[in-house]
């Protein structure tokens, strides 16, 4: 398939990724801890634990071709309230790339 905007693909996260996140996800906890009335309106990223190999939902928002194995920018939705934002990853079944989502058959 020919990636384009607004498709929803499937993206494994590396351990960079993960690091990024987590640090991120530190950092509000501790802020939370400093503040604890959050009147200010910052944005605190919580969610679940993550590791390197973890698949989740990506929206292409940028698509850098017209081919097959082109290259995209995409929000990753995690599971919490954030995003992560990826760039130029391509179409593999490594961390750090993206795949087409398959339809897995309802069991009866």
């Amino acid at each position: 398939m020919i990636p384009t905007i607004g498709r929803v693909v499937h993206y494994r996260l590396k351990a960079s990724d993960v690091d990024q996140i987590n640090k991120r996800r530190q950092d509000a906890a501790e802020h939370m801890q400093e503040h604890r009335d959050n009147s200010n309106g910052v944005q605190i990223h919580v969610g679940n634990v993550l590791a390197a190999g973890d698949v989740y939902p990506m929206m292409i928002t940028r698509v850098w071709g017209d081919t097959e194995t082109s290259a995209v920018n995409g929000q990753v939705h995690l599971d919490g309230n954030d995003i992560f934002w990826v760039t130029s990853t391509t179409v593999g079944t490594e961390p750090g790339q993206f795949s087409w989502p398959t339809i897995t058959p309802a069991k009866s």
